[in-house]
């Protein structure tokens, strides 16, 4: 090591020393995702812990995402295209699947197979995908009756595999060998009937199982929600599946409940939690964990930490989200992982070939509200703030058409080009009085128009405020703020959206040139 031969030289030394340590102890920052990734499974293989999550209505569906540090993650798979032919997830007769579709899911690697299960009310069924490649794939699915609320999957150290689902009052199940459905004759039992007892009798919640094995003893982790408090961990342990099952209350802190526990290559544990979060959605947490008398104790003195001995975050960007110029290479797939659609898709009325460089997105029925049009594309928000922008070429529009960028949810606001009775205009609309209202327009005669929303959710701000350029370079505010909203029925946080539907006819098409969202405000 060089001498230090001034006592300048000593100063700055012991100055950079601080800095950089305290760098070091500030490291990664909860929350670990500030976007909606909601209900998480995780698993460690190896140095790689891949999760999966719930987009419930988004096609493609149940998103499977990996990570080298439990901070920096991306998107590698979907488990299915498809759930089944049904009206309520194609947007079909009137009927539509917001906030339903899948639900929490549960990841397991067994016998060098991953597996990914969910449920679903929109068709009734329990789902089992695997692979031997999560990354890549192919998926084989397995789906029985009937739908088994948040199970948790589990490969037992006997060869058998179960299920333990429900709300408060949790049932065993014991699976065929080769998954195809419940076991008959099987154990079918009630192994405790009242998972949210730790946490008091006045608790509506007990639900969101997750099972793990620890030094030889089973672990529950369940979510309640005792009256008048906030979103809790309650974790029930066992030496074997069929119990007995004793309960304790582990972790009460900001809401920051539902999830389970993973363990480093070093030997450190983890909880991984989420947060309900107002607009922006559900956002994941990871919570330093250790064990005392054979429970996991989970917290810095019981508290959620703000910064975590884990490597900092490089941003969501391009791993959760992305900017999409929607220029493809030889290749390569026609929408990145980042993009999920609003319910199925119709194939053939949308292209990013039929133009070089443009996502087209053509009018194929006649609609009359933007959440039960078809074809609209999809990415999350994110915070504490982000803006997406768009240019779109809207020169082959039919009267009747509308069409641009959207934030969706119930109450969502809409910006694009409508064309009426043979005229073009930019049109605002802001859905926050629960229907959509239009709120201002300007007449619009070019051919190519430019949107952009900025949304804040800083200290659950939930405002998102809209403009339109003609250029491309000078931006006009248009219409009102829109104060978001997380609300029922779409379950689900805000999410950038371009869309394009018919009120008169089919047929029109416009091209979007480049979808751009870059954190804060431009």
């Amino acid at each position: 090591m060089k001498k230090i031969n001034s006592l300048t030289e000593m100063l700055l030394f012991v100055l950079l020393f601080s800095v950089t340590v305290a760098g070091q102890e500030k490291g990664a920052q909860n929350p670990v995702i500030f976007a909606d990734v909601p209900d998480m499974s995780i698993i460690r293989v190896g140095d790689t812990y891949y999760m999966s999550s719930t987009t419930m209505h988004m096609i493609p569906g149940v998103p499977v995402m990996k990570s080298k540090d439990l901070v920096n993650w991306e998107i590698v798979n979907y488990t299915y295209n498809t759930l089944g032919d049904n009206d309520a997830l194609s947007l079909s007769n009137g009927k539509n699947a917001y906030g339903r579709g899948t639900w929490a899911s549960c990841i397991r690697y067994h016998n060098n197979t991953f597996y990914v299960s969910s449920f679903s009310s929109t068709t009734g069924k329990t789902y089992i995908w695997s692979t031997g490649d999560i990354e890549k794939g192919p998926w084989k699915e397995i789906s029985f009756s009937p739908s088994l609320h948040d199970h948790t999957l589990w490969f037992d150290d006997d060869g058998k595999v179960y299920m333990i689902y429900g709300n408060k009052r949790l049932t065993l199940v014991e699976l065929n060998a080769d998954l195809s459905g419940i076991k008959p004759g099987g154990i079918n039992q009630v192994v405790i009937e009242n998972s949210s007892l730790p946490s008091g009798p006045d608790s509506g919640l007990g639900e969101g199982s997750q099972l793990f094995r620890y030094n030889g003893k089973l672990y529950l982790f369940n979510i309640t929600w005792p009256k008048g408090g906030m979103r809790t961990v309650v974790v029930h342990r066992a030496d074997k599946i069929t119990g007995p099952w004793e309960g304790k209350l582990v972790f009460q802190d900001k809401g920051v409940a539902q999830g389970g526990m993973v363990d480093t290559p070093d030997g450190r544990w983890f909880a991984y939690l989420f947060r309900d979060y107002g607009s922006v959605g559900r956002i994941p947490y990871i919570v330093p964990m250790r064990w005392e008398d054979g429970w996991p104790v989970i917290g810095v003195n019981g508290k959620v930490p703000d910064f975590l001995d884990l490597p900092q975050s490089r941003g969501l960007i391009p791993g959760i989200v992305a900017s999409d110029e929607f220029n493809r290479k030889k290749g390569e797939p026609a929408l990145p992982l980042v993009w999920q659609w609003n319910h199925y898709p119709v194939n053939n009325l949308w292209s990013v070939t039929a133009r070089k460089g443009y996502l087209r997105l053509t009018t194929g029925r006649v609609d009359t509200s933007f959440v039960q049009a078809r074809n609209t594309l999809t990415q999350r928000t994110f915070g504490p703030e982000c803006t997406g922008s768009v240019a779109v070429d809207v020169t082959n529009m039919k009267d009747g058409d509308f069409a641009g960028l959207a934030l969706l949810q119930r109450k969502f606001g809409l910006l694009g080009v409508k064309y009426e009775n043979g005229s073009k205009r930019i049109v605002m609309v802001s859905a926050q009085s629960g229907r959509p209202e239009e709120i201002e327009s300007v007449p619009f005669t070019l051919k190519r128009a430019y949107f952009k929303a900025a949304c804040n959710f800083r200290d659950l701000a939930d405002i998102a405020d809209f403009y339109y350029s003609l250029d491309g370079k000078k931006w006009i505010k248009i219409g009102s703020r829109l104060k978001m909203e997380y609300s029922m029925p779409h379950f689900m946080g805000y999410r950038y959206a371009l869309f394009n539907y018919a009120t008169k006819t089919t047929g029109g098409y416009v091209d979007f040139d480049w979808f751009r969202i870059t954190p804060g405000k431009e």
